[in-house]
């Protein structure tokens, strides 16, 4: 992995060498392309791609991408700020080999992910990789902290010959329903054998609550990994259906009403090999490091939510009672609470500790979402903030009073809501610094005008398929 202190053209001394040794051995194995994949600020996977003889000169010069992508909304239109949106200028796409991985679900294809660079040579303000590794880094600098990172994926299967645009379920049954695992038996094993081959470690696999609904959930990894993760993994999902005459959504409200995608961030904070989440002297095992941080964490969530649950279909999904955590409370496994406290197996918990925070789904940039969900528990490990009560059960369920006095508020309930609150956070406006926290503004505000005057289901629809 590259760190702040690489030299980006070329990358580390001796990569060149390494990228045209591994084009040639990546030819000889019938890869001829490498797909240079990136996420923008509208939560969209955009990608170049370069055939594998050019994978060297990649690594050496970068690939040609203009910066107006910054500001693309998800329908493709564009949006500007006082320095992003332009027809002028150009970046150049580095691939991290170290990240590299030939892609099972697509014969004759390699995949990395890259971070962006101006001509002159310098990290561009607006890449979202470089932000998530700026924050990790300055976490370790300031404050001693390593952290461990998994995004679950959460998509809805579909069939391909489906009219235009509709969305017609692949499967049948109930939630959880061995029918629904029998009925795609060979689309899920060939998802699980190409993850396998692409190096990635599934915990499990299953089917989950809405119509034709599955949920993949992998390994913790270093946060920028696993933001790459979470884009190769619904690549290859996306990949292995269509090779099935299936096709796949991961929005977040596939449909108007009921359950919609998530994409639940699990995060654990790390000092000196010890998971600060586990064996401490406060709550359910926590540190008093773990239970500030996650306090900061929740503190934020309102503004969070402009970066997390970032698509006006986001705000189909953020409904009470659907374990969408769409209350500012935390709970020991409370599924309704917005972070929820997992304190693992006994005999395993110094390892599996962490906590989920559900307001989150796959409109979100997830390298966007890491960096400012840490930025936010930095903030509270840093001011020593406090943790409040815990809640159990479902937090719309209290009465209005109580709910005030614990502090159990609800989250936005509109994306202008969300735009709002971010812009009054001076704290992940900084982290972001203003060429990003500019766009997050400006594409949010992009959306909201792209669905004016546009009811739920027609909402839905515009977003079904461009995630």
């Amino acid at each position: 992995m590259t760190t702040l202190a690489d030299p980006v053209p070329g990358g580390r001394p001796g990569d060149v060498d390494r990228a045209t040794s591994l084009g040639e051995r990546l030819a000889g194995e019938g890869v001829h392309g490498i797909v240079l994949a990136y996420v923008d600020t509208a939560g969209i996977g955009r990608v170049k791609a370069v055939p594998t003889a050019k994978l060297a000169s990649a690594v050496a010069w970068g690939v040609g991408m203009s910066p107006v992508f910054d500001t693309f909304l998800a329908n493709d239109h564009i949006v500007t700020t006082d320095v992003l949106g332009s027809p002028d200028g150009d970046l150049r796409l580095y691939p991290d080999l170290d990240q590299l991985v030939v892609l099972a679900g697509q014969p004759g294809w390699a995949w990395a992910p890259v971070d962006r660079i101006t001509q002159d040579g310098d990290r561009h303000p607006g890449c979202s990789r470089t932000f998530l590794r700026r924050i990790v880094a300055d976490a370790a600098h300031e404050h001693g902290l390593t952290f461990r990172a998994g995004i679950e994926i959460e998509w809805a299967v579909g069939l391909d010959s489906a009219p235009e645009g509709e969305f017609v379920p692949a499967t049948s049954g109930p939630a959880y329903g061995a029918t629904r695992q029998v009925e795609l038996s060979d689309y899920l094993a060939e998802v699980l054998a190409a993850l396998a081959a692409q190096g990635v470690d599934v915990d499990q696999i299953h089917p989950e609550y809405a119509a034709g609904q599955f949920e993949v959930s992998v390994g913790a990894l270093d946060p920028v990994a696993a933001a790459d993760r979470s884009v190769l993994v619904r690549q290859t999902v996306r990949a292995v259906a269509r090779r099935h005459g299936l096709r796949v959504s991961f929005s977040p409200a596939v449909l108007a009403r009921g359950v919609g995608n998530g994409g639940h961030v699990h995060l654990s904070a790390w000092r000196d090999g010890r998971n600060l989440h586990s064996g401490g002297e406060g709550r359910h095992g926590m540190t008093a490091d773990a239970e500030s941080f996650v306090a900061g964490v929740l503190a934020r969530l309102p503004a969070l939510t402009a970066v997390t649950a970032p698509s006006p279909a986001s705000h189909l999904r953020l409904k009470p009672s659907q374990w969408a955590g769409v209350f500012t409370c935390w709970g020991l496994e409370t599924r309704e609470t917005a972070i929820r406290v997992v304190t693992g197996t006994a005999g395993l918990r110094d390892q599996q500790a962490n906590l989920e925070v559900k307001p989150v789904d796959l409109a979100a940039n997830p390298y966007l979402a890491l960096g400012c969900l840490i930025a936010a528990g930095l903030d509270g490990l840093a001011s020593g903030a406090s943790l409040p009560e815990e809640v159990s059960g479902d937090p719309a369920g209290l009465p209005a009073e109580d709910a005030a006095a614990r502090g159990v508020r609800r989250l936005p309930t509109s994306l202008a809501e969300s735009v709002e609150r971010f812009r009054a956070d001076a704290t992940l406006r900084a982290a972001l610094g203003p060429v990003l926290a500019d766009a997050v503004v400006a594409v949010r505000e992009g959306e909201i005008a792209a669905v004016h005057g546009l009811d739920d289901d027609r909402v839905a629809a515009a977003y079904r398929w461009k995630y």
